[in-house]
């Protein structure tokens, strides 16, 4: 089906079509807030973690373009194109997820969490995909802004699930040297239900659209071509990125150095520069780190609502210049922390940070889909990953390096920094050019 013939999609059709991405929220949320803690329950030094961390991004960048490769040229008689990727990336994930919280050492967490991202991948790069195959192009804003609704409402949740598990349900939180608590298994083992449900769910809910004849033919000669033709057609597209995808790609290259940077430092910042805590070892430091995490969840919780805003915004001014504004509100948001004394005004700062993510989860990939070729968006969308990961790889691989010898291990300066990098991603987005055509 082409774009112009695509219907447009209710509420609710649009709600079942991005449901799934509640469930992989589950999966990615508890992992980024837990994996840590269990590193070091195993006898990871602090040293060790950044690297124990490098699965995510390296797992991205080889697994999403060819997940859309593949699911480019996939059609199932029952479950279509994309939602296969969903079921079996669900299904792996799952598992994972209730094996990750039993690990007996070290290395197991770490091979774990390789195949726990591996499989998000596989469910999470369809998607983005589905979206241009379900959606006009009218309407992709409000789909990716749906993603973002869903993945602000499971961040919430599955970042608050061990303090809920502890509080709420009364399982211990404490374990002896060398073992994970039991608060934490048990908020894995409801992420790996509420994945696999979710994801279901969208399966069971959602139809694709059946491609015609001669595009049926061309998907069936394609299965006979081989894994070499596959990476040469990779290779090719990469080379060969449609304009607006370069713009885009630069913009996306200097906007998450500002992420990683307050995921990396923002809470022991908070702790030492707001809380004035002298070192890690002192209860000013456990409360600041405490709060920081309280802050976190909450521009998850903006995330969530400024997500049903986007839409409307972006149709009176345009998706570049939502996303320029975002932007800066979450530059602003990281800079001004350095400023602040009083903590709960570090909740303004984080309402910044909130809805700089809604765009960024939603925005650029409503931009990009406009402008690729019909059949080859799963494969775009996974290539477009690459500047998400790479800025990820060199940040845990050097930037160590730069708080040592250039910021004298100033956190609050490396959050800064971030801001930084965020604003000028702001600026370059004004640049792209929504004009162009499909090429």
């Amino acid at each position: 089906m082409q774009r112009s013939d695509k219907p447009k999609l209710s509420f609710l059709q649009i709600w079942n079509m991005s449901f799934g991405f509640l469930g992989i929220q589950f999966g990615w949320a508890l992992q980024m807030a837990n994996m840590g803690p269990i590193y070091e329950y195993l006898g990871a030094d602090a040293g060790d973690i950044p690297l124990l961390f490098l699965a995510a991004p390296l797992t991205g960048l080889l697994v999403q373009p060819i997940i859309g490769y593949m699911s480019d040229r996939t059609w199932h008689p029952v479950l279509g194109r994309r939602r296969p990727y969903f079921l079996i990336g669900a299904i792996l994930s799952s598992i994972a997820l209730v094996f990750m919280p039993n690990s007996s050492a070290l290395w197991m967490a770490a091979g774990l969490l390789w195949i726990l991202d591996t499989s998000i991948n596989i469910s999470m790069e369809p998607f983005r995909a589905f979206v241009a195959d379900k959606l006009p192009e009218e309407q992709r804003t409000k789909g990716f802004a749906m993603q973002s609704l869903f993945i602000g409402l499971g961040s919430v949740i599955a970042s608050a699930l061990p303090w809920m598990m502890s509080h709420w349900f009364g399982i211990a939180n404490t374990a002896l040297p060398g073992q994970i608590p039991n608060s934490v298994k048990f908020s894995f083992y409801t992420g790996a239900v509420a994945f696999f449900g979710a994801v279901l769910y969208t399966v069971i809910k959602s139809k694709e659209y059946p491609p015609e004849d001669m595009e049926l033919n061309k998907l069936k000669n394609s299965d006979s071509q081989g894994i070499a033709f596959g990476l040469r057609e990779i290779v090719h597209s990469i080379f060969n990125m449609p304009s607006r995808m370069k713009q885009l790609a630069l913009v996306q290259f200097f906007t998450w150095p500002g992420l990683f940077l307050m995921w990396f430092y923002y809470s022991s910042a908070v702790a030492r520069n707001v809380f004035n805590a002298p070192d890690e070892k002192s209860q000013l430091y456990l409360e600041g780190v405490e709060f920081a995490g309280l802050t976190l969840s909450f521009y998850n919780l903006i995330t969530f609502l400024f997500a049903l805003f986007l839409p409307l915004m972006a149709s009176r001014i345009g998706n570049k210049v939502t996303h320029a504004i975002c932007l800066s509100a979450g530059a602003v948001g990281l800079i001004s922390i350095k400023f602040i004394n009083d903590p709960a005004y570090l909740y303004l700062s984080m309402a910044g940070v909130g809805v700089a993510w809604a765009s960024i989860l939603s925005m650029p990939y409503a931009m990009l889909s406009g402008c690729l070729p019909e059949n080859k968006v799963g494969v775009y969308m996974g290539i477009f990953n690459f500047f998400i990961v790479l800025p990820e790889i060199i940040a845990s691989l050097f930037f160590g390096y730069i708080m040592n010898n250039w910021l004298n291990n100033d956190r609050m300066l490396a959050v800064q920094l971030g801001g930084v990098f965020m604003l000028l991603a702001a600026l370059l987005s004004l640049r792209i050019n929504d004009r162009i055509v499909p090429e």
